[in-house]
């Protein structure tokens, strides 16, 4: 049950979706603030804050896809958002100067991770 006071929403059906929507926006600053490390901005220069703040907003942004994904194939059933990083987190990039990059072993395990995610593994 939900007890909702609002003096401009009269529709209660939209009132808790934007109460739901507010949750989520709530969830995305703690990941800002928490999961990547942005409560200190600790530069030199606005350009270099300009860099940070794009790079965390890139990085919102996946972790965002990362959870709708893992919501919509019920990847929560079987993982918590850290586990499942933490699984992927594993695989190795090597780049040589004048080669290939080369992938390292993608397990089975990852490949079916990838797949529910609808994200084509490498290597």
């Amino acid at each position: 049950y939900f007890a909702l006071i609002t003096n401009h929403i009269k529709d209660a059906k939209e009132a808790i979706k934007i109460y739901k929507n507010k949750d989520i926006i709530e969830k995305a600053f703690y990941n800002l603030k928490d999961r990547l490390n942005f409560n200190r901005t600790l530069v030199s220069s606005e350009e270099s804050l300009e860099g940070k703040i794009f790079v965390q907003f890139l990085a919102l942004m996946i972790i965002s896809y990362i959870k709708s994904q893992m919501d919509k194939n019920n990847l929560f059933d079987k993982y918590t958002f850290t586990q499942l990083l933490d699984e992927l987190d594993i695989i190795e990039c090597f780049i040589q100067s004048n080669k290939d990059i080369s992938i390292g072993e993608v397990t089975k395990k990852q490949r079916e991770i990838y797949s529910m995610m609808e994200v084509e593994a490498l290597g």
